[in-house]
């Protein structure tokens, strides 16, 4: 399903004190996914909800579970249930996820204490903050194991479980773990799983949990279109961090986020950085949770002028007005280029995404371009020209492999085995 029209929230059957949470965070009007959700989850009905980054997911599950949780009492006991559990890939959406849940929570008069526990830092602080117990739970699903583990919390009375950015659970390798936390939920429960896209894996996962479920597919169109500048700038690889500060210098970037493919390149370009004179700091999963909060405080802050990240460790980062996003390598597919791009441009802010493209990756930008149905023009900066350029043949080359060539002149499988077995031949004659 798709959504209807709504101007505004009151319509959705919020109460009047989360209403007066919205108006006090600066919610202007509902956006699709807010709209086609809330009313489904205020009427408890399982939602398998699909809509890009950036589309207000977070708000159209946390206003509806914080409602029912308000208007639903729990269990008379000195030690509050866990009644509604949130399951996120990453320590930083969850810290995220808890932000976006205390902004509302201080507007009810009813009191509903919520938590989020992820690793990566000590584990005592969670279990002191959850001896008595907590109303509602964001975690990463191996802390909220090891928790259960220490007898710090029980599962046994959930009644609504949520699924948080779900496609990347599982490529993130938490598919045993996901299953484990499912073992120990209530057979009887509100399911909500919300994601950017739904792959066969995911759709597989969907089925077993939902029941009769009400699907909401946001197409791109049907979104606010994100005011993002896309620019593709041509560089030879060895002269990236070159450019980079050539561009940050000239362009006058306040604070950019470069996406790289490793841990050791955020370290090295950061390094780079900061030997001229650029505030820089890596951001990657080998960090720790302190390291990871500080540089993120530090770039919100605008005390860093430059994060160097890898796609796994920024999954859940949300800087507001955060004025460029520069993919130095590319991302490995469409699907996270446009994860990439979204952390500008956002809330109606103008943004811009530049992506560095060498003779090398030009055949791999072209399938993200085809795959996005766009196509950018190929900048150069002067002084940085690439001395590495595609010969027409090349160039071809790249095309075809974008666009899986011509059809009718690509060989068949059958042709692929005659081939193979002239060569064999041919080698025995040898």
């Amino acid at each position: 399903m798709t959504s209807t029209p709504a101007s505004s929230f009151d319509s959705l059957g919020l109460s009047a004190a989360l209403l007066r949470a919205i108006a006090e965070n600066a919610y202007a009007t509902p956006t699709p996914i807010q709209i086609a959700a809330i009313p489904a989850i205020l009427a408890g009905r399982d939602v398998q909800g699909a809509a890009q980054t950036g589309a207000g997911k977070t708000a159209a599950y946390c206003l509806p579970l914080l409602q029912r949780l308000a208007a639903d009492d729990a269990p008379a006991s000195k030690r509050r249930p866990v009644r509604a559990l949130v399951l996120v890939p990453t320590r930083e959406l969850a810290v995220q996820v808890q932000d976006t849940i205390a902004r509302f929570v201080a507007h009810l008069s009813v009191s509903i204490k919520s938590i989020a526990v992820f690793g990566g830092v000590s584990i005592n602080p969670q279990m002191m903050a959850l001896r008595g117990g907590a109303d509602l739970v964001v975690a990463t699903p191996g802390r909220l194991l090891d928790l259960i583990d220490h007898n710090a919390l029980s599962l046994e009375q959930v009644r609504t479980l949520v699924l948080d950015e779900a496609d990347r659970m599982l490529d993130q390798g938490f598919a045993d773990e996901l299953a484990d936390v499912l073992g120990l939920l209530p057979a009887r429960r509100q399911n909500l799983c919300f994601s950017a896209t739904f792959p066969a894996s995911m759709q597989k996962l969907v089925a077993q949990l939902m029941h009769d479920p009400v699907v909401i597919d946001i197409p791109a169109s049907e979104l606010a279109t994100p005011d993002i500048d896309q620019r593709a700038i041509q560089v030879d690889a060895e002269r990236r961090t070159m450019l980079l500060r050539h561009l940050i210098a000239t362009e006058k970037w306040s604070r950019v986020l470069v996406f790289v493919a490793t841990k050791h390149g955020c370290d090295h370009v950061a390094t780079k950085l900061r030997r001229a004179d650029i505030s820089a700091e890596p951001f990657h999963g080998e960090l720790s949770q302190g390291k990871r909060t500080q540089v993120l405080a530090d770039f919100k802050a605008g005390r860093v002028k430059v994060v160097i990240a890898t796609d796994v460790a920024a999954r859940g980062v949300d800087i507001a007005e955060l004025p460029v996003v520069l993919n130095y390598d590319l991302p490995r597919s469409p699907v996270e280029y446009v994860h990439r791009i979204g952390r500008t441009g956002r809330a109606g802010k103008r943004g811009m995404a530049v992506t560095f493209v060498s003779a090398d990756t030009e055949a791999h930008l072209r399938v993200i371009e085809k795959r996005q149905g766009m196509r950018l023009g190929r900048e150069q900066v002067a002084g940085f020209e690439p001395e590495d350029v595609l010969t027409p043949q090349q160039d071809k080359a790249a095309s075809d492999a974008a666009t899986g060539g011509i059809k009718g002149k690509r060989p068949s499988k059958k042709d692929k085995l005659r081939a193979a077995a002239a060569a064999a031949a041919e080698s025995g004659d040898a």
